[in-house]
Parts: structure tokens; sequence; C-alpha cells
């Protein structure tokens, strides 16, 4: 069973987020692995334990040959990765990601089925799993909250507002994880040295057979204008119960056209 995981390098939430010139979003720096990606990590790190063989990749797009992120997934068990670094993506949107990824993926051999987040916590498009599965032509299924494999087909319990839906699709097929629906391993201290030498496959655009002007910000099909503060909350009202305060609150709430 050969599992690749689309995992994606991000700025630590914890530090306060800094956009460049051009409102892209600044990368520099250490990065480190989507918290939101550890649970489809240890989704397929558990599928490959239940067949028996079968080694977990990692695919990640990221600036400056960043490996930070990388390794703790590395760590917790995956066997190698393909990281596309390259200036030529800076500001490459959704789309771009996606083909980016898919070409990337074309580059690990046996791949049974993917895996990806719902979406990431630095961006929260919820598009580029779906865009992935439809540049490479697979079958995709979304919210995966429980994943089995049996027959050369994958079985998935899809999460629902009113529980969940029974899915199932042939092999290879690419499927998205929801965010808590393992519990990720933390990485050992043997897991965190064997990392350091674990292979990571650096490639650039014109590696994946790409053109670097139609995957960068030169071929985004969408541009950010402008960015404004978001506006600072207001004090509430407080008004003091007199025995007629239930008025109030009507005549706020009919203001508001809930009544």
């Amino acid at each position: 069973m050969n599992v690749v995981v689309c995992v994606k390098q991000i700025p630590d939430p914890a530090e306060p987020g800094a956009l460049n010139p051009d409102h892209t979003l600044k990368r520099e720096g250490k990065l480190i692995l989507d918290e939101s990606d550890m649970y489809g990590v240890e989704m397929a790190l558990q599928l490959v334990d239940t067949a028996g063989e079968g080694e977990v990749t990692l695919v990640s797009m990221a600036p400056n040959n960043e490996t930070s992120g990388l390794r703790t997934a590395l760590a917790m068990g995956a066997a190698k990765a393909v990281l596309v670094s390259d200036e030529a993506l800076k500001g490459a949107g959704a789309l771009d990601t996606a083909k980016v990824l898919a070409a990337a993926i074309k580059r690990v051999e046996g791949a049974d089925l993917i895996m990806a987040a719902t979406e990431s916590t630095d961006g929260y498009t919820g598009t580029v799993p779906e865009q992935i599965a439809a540049v490479l032509d697979l079958p995709s299924i979304t919210f995966a909250k429980h994943v089995e494999i049996a027959d050369g087909t994958v079985k998935v319990q899809r999460q629902t507002e009113a529980g969940y839906d029974e899915c199932e699709s042939p092999l290879p097929a690419l499927v998205s994880v929801t965010a808590g629906v393992v519990e990720p391993r933390y990485p050992s201290f043997k897991g965190i040295m064997a990392a350091k030498s674990k292979p990571v496959d650096e490639v650039k655009v014109a590696d994946l057979g790409l053109d670097a002007g139609a995957v960068g910000i030169a071929g985004a099909r969408q541009e950010i204008v402008s960015v404004t503060p978001a506006e600072e909350r207001e004090a509430g009202e407080v008004i003091e119960d007199d025995g007629e305060s239930h008025l109030k609150i009507v005549e706020f709430l009919d203001g508001l056209k809930v009544l």
C-alpha cells in the first residue's frame, strides 16, 4: 500500500502574520507542518501499517527549499518526500498549486492513494484537493472521517451535517481528510533522528515539465488589489434592567429583522 500525502508548510500561526508589498503572505524563515495535514499523514501511516507493506511519500510546495515541516512528517514515519521550491511559484493561486502538486505526484511511482487535508489553515480555499484530482483525472472523496482499503477499493465514511455517508471508489483515488478524525502520533526521538537522513527530492518547476510563467504570479488567475484591516470590535450597549429591559431586546432584534 503506497500512499502519497499532500502537505503544506506554513508560517507559525503563533506568530503575527505579515504581508509583502504585493499583498502575498510572507513565508521567509522557518516553516512548520500545517496541523491539518498531520491527520492525513497519520491516517496514511495507519493504512500502510494495516496493509503490512508499502510506504508513505510526502509532496509539498514551499519557498527557499524549506524542509522543517517535512521533517516533522518524516519523523512521524513517512518514508520520503518530494519538495517543489522555485521562486517562479511566488504568488501562485489554488489552481496553480494543484497543477504543481499533481505534476510532483506523478514523480512517485506506484501510488495507490493520494491524501490531503480538506483545507490549509493559512489559505482556507478548500479547493486544492479537488483540483488535484481533476488534473490527474482521478476519482475523489472529500471530508473523510474514516478510511479503509480492501480489494483495490477505498471505502470512506464521508462526514456530513447529519452524520456520514458511506462512499467507495476504485484505486487509485484522492481522499481529503477532515481534522480531528485520528490522533496524530508524536515523533519519537528515534524518528526525529531518522528523519534527518530520509530523502527529500527537491525539484524546480522546469523539472516537472511545467511553464514557470503559467503557474506563478505571472499566470495567476486572481489578484489581491488591496488589503484592509478588520474593524475593531466596538463595545456593546449596556442596559440597566428597570423591569422593561425585555422591550429593549425585542426592539433590538426587530431592528435586525430577526423577528
